[in-house]
């Protein structure tokens, strides 16, 4: 049977790091950036901290005012304050290209994961030094020629590539044997194991069950009962087991936009102009990215008390055209402007528009 060997590489704080590089006054600093903090009363959420901010809390997806609040309690604190950025997406898709061609440079199969990850298949090198010796040579590259550091997971699979590039975070390699694997996973939190969020992990703590080990213990019948189809792949995740191949076509397999609104409204014609900006927008980036048809259109509100919804519609036929993406979003949005889907006409904060199925 042949060995797999894949690597995960992973930029470390890439956002904040491509900011620090490229703008001398920032060396140093704490950095977050993401939306506009507007003094501790700003919308949206942060994209990117460098480790300097994390040191005060602050983390990717927290609300942008948390960020804040956190940040004045450093420099209340004596510490230095954090520099507050907003996004420059196309400057980092320029940066992200580079180093995925890095990688190319060295290895025939790659995977981009998303704008600052990539898995890639190294089997070929047949044993871990050697597969160690190319990623050390794509990190040294990485730093030489766009002055950045990375984190690289190694592993028999995808799964454990991916936890163990988190593990010596930043700029770390971290080498996980296939005969290690299962070992290496047993001390570590639940929710180090992707899939496992919030919910999930209150779910296991209410059992007592707070590490990998704990949860080995729980026979396959019993996670399937309790999860389903997930707790049945999860009684194989947490035994360090996974076929996912590296797939070096990466396909996109969804377009969207979301707005958070500076104030919590129900006003239909903030609302609805939103909806059409945000379509227009997914259209340009889906003929951008040269994609022919989409059969999906999906919808997210999310109200002032946080409480998210989804609705999704799937046509019959594969469609390209804005009238379709606009008609079908309407379609799915308009129930929240009344007792259908807002019973208690509860504020909104968030909408966002998804094309999935694309072609």
């Amino acid at each position: 049977m042949n060995t797999r060997i894949i690597a995960h590489l992973d930029l470390d704080a890439f956002f904040a790091s491509v900011e620090e590089r490229e703008h001398e006054w920032l060396a140093g600093k704490p950095i977050v950036v993401g939306a506009d903090p507007q003094e501790g009363k700003g919308r949206g959420v942060v994209s990117t901290a460098n480790y300097k901010a994390r040191a005060y809390g602050i983390y990717s997806a927290m609300p942008i005012s948390k960020a804040w609040q956190l940040a004045e309690v450093a420099r209340k604190q004596g510490k230095p304050p954090a520099v507050f950025l907003g996004t420059n997406l196309r400057r980092y898709g320029e940066v992200s290209r580079n180093i995925m061609a890095i990688i190319r440079n060295h290895v025939s199969v790659v995977e981009e994961a998303s704008i600052d990850e990539a898995y890639f298949d190294i089997s070929v090198s047949r044993n871990y030094a050697a597969v160690e010796n190319i990623c050390r040579q794509i990190k040294e590259e990485i730093r030489e020629k766009e002055k950045l550091t990375c984190s690289i997971g190694i592993g028999p699979n995808k799964l454990i590539a991916k936890i163990a590039s988190d593990m010596q975070k930043p700029d770390g390699l971290t080498r996980v044997e296939e005969k290690d694997a299962e070992k290496f996973l047993e001390p570590l939190p639940l929710r180090k194991i992707p899939g496992i969020g919030p919910k999930t992990e209150l779910l296991f703590a209410k059992r007592g069950i707070a590490y990998v080990r704990d949860l080995k213990r729980s026979p396959q019948e019993e996670l399937e009962s309790l999860l389903g189809k997930w707790g049945k792949a999860l009684y194989h995740k947490i035994r360090g087991q996974d076929d996912s191949p590296v797939e070096e076509n990466y396909e996109i397999k969804s377009i969207g936009a979301e707005e958070t609104f500076s104030q919590d409204t129900l006003d239909p014609a903030l609302l609805l102009e939103s909806i059409e900006k945000m379509c227009r927008d997914i259209l340009k980036r889906f003929r951008k990215d040269k994609c022919t048809s989409f059969r999906t259109v999906a919808i997210k509100v999310r109200f002032s008390d946080f409480k998210t919804i989804s609705r999704a519609h799937t046509l019959d036929y594969p469609a390209r055209k804005l009238d379709v993406l606009r008609f079908e979003a309407l379609k799915l949005f308009m129930p929240f402007l009344d007792k259908r889907e807002n019973p208690h006409k509860k504020l909104i904060r968030l909408v966002g528009v998804r094309m999935e199925k694309l072609e």
